[in-house]
């Protein structure tokens, strides 16, 4: 069968792609090695190297060479390098723009985007997302994560919905119905397990 496009941004002939791009156009002023945007988006090397390929070969992208890493960065002195990183910040952004603004946070466990975007981004249909709705799992001080969600307003050009739980909430396995109703939709990793590493 053959893999459906995403329905963040059909253009885009997968998530993988979209995720990429979303690394590298929403964060212009920095270099990634190829080992540098698996880790972070947690799509395998050679997938990764593959699609550098792609994106060099169209323009998109610039690299240079640092011994033996390849680093690579958006070409932002390109024609469609605005109207892109407009599509890639309402579409693909909060998995780009989201884990750096949330990993600085002590106190944060585990985090998740659900709701319509994390729908979309599990290519279940329906209409494009107004907001992002993201479940911070720990301790983190509220006031952190509000002005984490307001930051990644001013990028995403939409409403950021932080909600925080406590482990032992998060760890439930029933009793909370909000708890049992995200465990059963799409969940978009941001931040997994910190609390054992």
């Amino acid at each position: 069968m053959r893999d459906l496009p995403p329905l963040l941004l059909p253009l885009i002939r997968s998530n993988a792609i979209g995720e990429l791009l979303a690394w590298l156009y929403l964060h212009p002023e920095k270099e990634y090695s190829t080992t540098d945007l698996a880790r972070q988006t947690g799509i395998s090397q050679p997938t990764v190297s593959r699609e550098a390929d792609r994106f060099a070969a169209a323009g998109l992208t610039k690299e240079r060479r640092h011994g033996n890493l390849r680093l690579i960065r958006a070409d932002t002195d390109t024609i469609v390098a605005k109207p892109l990183t407009d599509l890639l910040a309402v579409t693909f952004g909060p998995a780009a723009v989201l884990p750096p603004l949330l990993q600085p946070i002590p106190g944060i466990d585990e985090a998740y985007i659900y709701g319509s975007w994390a729908a979309r981004y599990a290519n279940q249909a329906g209409p494009l997302p107004r907001d992002v709705d993201v479940l911070v799992v720990g301790s983190a001080d509220e006031d952190e994560l509000y002005d984490a969600a307001r930051a990644a307003e001013r990028v995403l050009s939409r409403e950021v919905n932080i909600s925080r739980i406590s482990p032992a909430s998060w760890a439930a396995d029933q009793g909370d119905p909000f708890v049992a109703s995200l465990r059963s939709k799409p969940l978009h990793p941001l931040i997994q397990n910190r609390s054992t590493s």
